[in-house]
């Protein structure tokens, strides 16, 4: 598929999401997914190659959550290649959005990624996520990365503020037990996502962070 097959796929993927960004916002989105797919062949960053894949399965996919967030101040954890984290960064300019991964050929990549989007409301932190101490604490951690709902908690509860939330990026079709969470833990709502292109089912979870 063409660079302006994607774009309009792109485009009416926003709209069907409910999104109203911007051409600049709609041509940093476009920018990031060919940086994507040209340091994918060196550094590996996603198992999926093909360009309008990558555009379903990862930038509309992180894109579905973003009438749902609220706050100022996220960090995406585990983030990889930048997904949800950059997506977020580009569609809430006025919001800080950081990314943090242990891998040290995805952060290089982010750190590119970031510069040459123009990012300047996102850092790139190379660490364990138990090792990083934010000077200040976050509105909400982010991920689409965590094997668990109960690993993200026991990792990042740290890096939340009280009252923070936990944004957990989910297959539907995985099965876990959220009864077992910490008391300072509340599943405030399991949302049902449609992602444009997607025949899949996926979900968010938001916990919050109650003391």
């Amino acid at each position: 598929m063409n660079q302006p097959a994607l774009r309009k796929q792109l485009a009416d993927g926003t709209n069907q999401l409910g999104l109203d960004l911007s051409e600049a916002q709609l041509n940093k989105l476009m920018d990031y997914l060919a940086l994507l797919q040209k340091w994918n062949k060196v550094y590996n960053l996603t198992a999926i190659r093909d360009p309008q894949e990558m555009l379903v399965k990862h930038l509309l996919d992180s894109l579905a959550i973003v009438p749902h967030m609220q706050g100022r101040r996220w960090i995406d954890v585990g983030t990889g290649g930048g997904l949800p984290g950059i997506p977020l960064a580009i569609c809430f300019p006025q919001n800080q959005v950081d990314l943090l991964d242990s891998n040290s050929k995805k952060t290089r990549f982010l750190v590119h990624a970031k510069a040459e989007l123009g990012l300047v409301n996102t850092q790139v932190f190379h660490t364990r996520v138990e090792e990083y101490q934010p000077s200040e604490l976050y509105d909400g951690v982010v991920s689409r990365a965590f094997a668990s709902l109960q690993d993200m908690l026991h990792w990042t509860t740290h890096l939340l503020q009280s009252e923070g939330c936990w944004w957990a990026m989910k297959a539907q079709k995985e099965f876990e037990d959220y009864t077992n969470l910490p008391a300072t833990v509340k599943i405030e709502a399991m949302i049902d996502l449609e992602v444009p292109g997607l025949n899949a089912e996926r979900m968010l979870i938001k916990a919050v962070k109650t003391a």
